[in-house]
């Protein structure tokens, strides 16, 4: 079973009706957020003043996260590397679920045609989404949440994605989302900010300005 982040957070982002993320732009920076939470929970990124630093030679197994490390060996910030590589990051992701039978891939017909893209299996993404709820909603304190569950949550929020966090439960919810976002700053504080400023950098993105 695929459990990486990234991938998690692709299939959350999921749009049946859409036949493929809710929003492609959106999904991108989500995705490449999600590889550097994983790869940071893994031990394998940590922050040197304000800079990202690759912990470790050896390969992780996963093809995405591979390819993010390789994008943090020159030593970027952490806000550049939501940015960097984005759209190769998604498509990989993509290609790694269709690869294990998660999502079914209609090529398009013709070049300039996207491709349609449908989770095989609905009760994985809607076992995902129970997850994030089951965060969402829970009473006890954030610090017993799963750091995996804590994150996807911080992220489906700074996406918009409405069929995990309605906009009621980003003001019903406000302060437990705010701190499964701060819990990041335990991993990297540049990471959790780079969380935070997400929708910001989510508007750049699609004016242009966010890089390739």
């Amino acid at each position: 079973m695929i459990d990486d982040l990234a991938c998690l957070m692709y299939l959350l982002a999921h749009d049946d009706a859409a036949e493929g993320p809710y929003d492609r732009s959106r999904t991108e920076l989500l995705v490449r957020a999600a590889a550097l939470v994983d790869l940071a929970l893994r031990g394998r990124l940590r922050e040197v003043g304000g800079t990202v630093s690759v912990s470790g030679t050896e390969p992780t197994g996963d093809p995405v996260l591979d390819g993010v490390l390789r994008d943090a060996a020159a030593g970027h910030g952490w806000k550049r590397l939501v940015r960097r590589h984005r759209k190769r990051t998604l498509t990989e992701v993509e290609d790694r679920l269709a690869a294990a039978g998660l999502l079914s891939v209609k090529v398009p017909r013709t070049r300039f045609g996207t491709r349609r893209l449908t989770v095989t299996d609905r009760a994985v993404p809607a076992a995902l989404r129970a997850r994030v709820a089951a965060a969402l909603h829970g009473d006890g304190p954030v610090q017993e949440i799963p750091a995996a569950d804590a994150a996807l949550l911080a992220l489906a929020a700074a996406g918009c994605i409405r069929s995990v966090l309605s906009r009621q439960d980003h003001k019903t919810f406000r302060a437990r989302i705010d701190a499964c976002t701060g819990s990041l700053a335990a991993l990297a504080p540049g990471l959790e900010k780079a969380v935070r400023t997400l929708p910001m950098t989510m508007i750049a993105a699609q004016g242009g300005m966010g890089g390739s």
